[in-house]
């Protein structure tokens, strides 16, 4: 049985190639230098500045005492919002069903006021059933979602960046 497995994976694997897939990979910034210019404690620029210094060896990513004008861009985390929503009640006025919404606002110029990226919003929406007698894991489960929402953000502005090929404004 797992003879016969692996033979039919072996014989599909071209397939799967042919197809046009690949990995993702690192991604390839034209910028050699960026300012990640966010609010105090903004747990989606700390994110999208670790994931940048992580991503690439040709990418320096200046920290706070470094003036924004010696980068080559700057990504701007314009405003984060993050709200927890009552879409569900039952017919004794108990919450039934949240929907959890994170909302990022980023742009990417240069410093000398040149827009690359103009105001961009990117959003994510994540429903979640509740029941008050499992508060504290349902408690749990939101915050593991809106983790998770925080992560697919920063995965969309970094391919999002790694998208530009020219610092000219579009």
């Amino acid at each position: 049985m797992q003879k016969r497995t692996l033979l039919a994976a072996m014989a599909l694997s071209p397939l799967l190639g042919a197809c046009g897939f690949r990995l993702r990979g690192v991604p390839n910034f034209v910028f050699r230098s960026i300012y990640i210019q966010a609010g105090r404690g903004s747990p989606v620029g700390t994110l999208l500045r670790r994931n940048l210094e992580s991503s690439s060896d040709k990418l320096t990513v200046l920290r706070d005492p470094t003036p924004p004008d010696q980068a080559e861009v700057i990504c701007q985390v314009i405003s984060e919002q993050q709200q927890r929503v009552i879409v569900g009640m039952n017919v004794a006025g108990q919450v039934r069903e949240i929907e959890l919404r994170l909302i990022v606002s980023f742009s990417l110029r240069t410093p000398g006021g040149d827009e690359v990226i103009p105001p961009t919003e990117i959003r994510q929406i994540r429903n979640v059933t509740y029941n008050e007698t499992n508060a504290l894991s349902k408690a749990a489960e939101e915050e593991m979602l809106n983790k998770d929402m925080r992560n697919d953000i920063v995965q969309q502005m970094i391919r999002r960046l790694s998208a530009v090929k020219s610092l000219q404004s579009s």
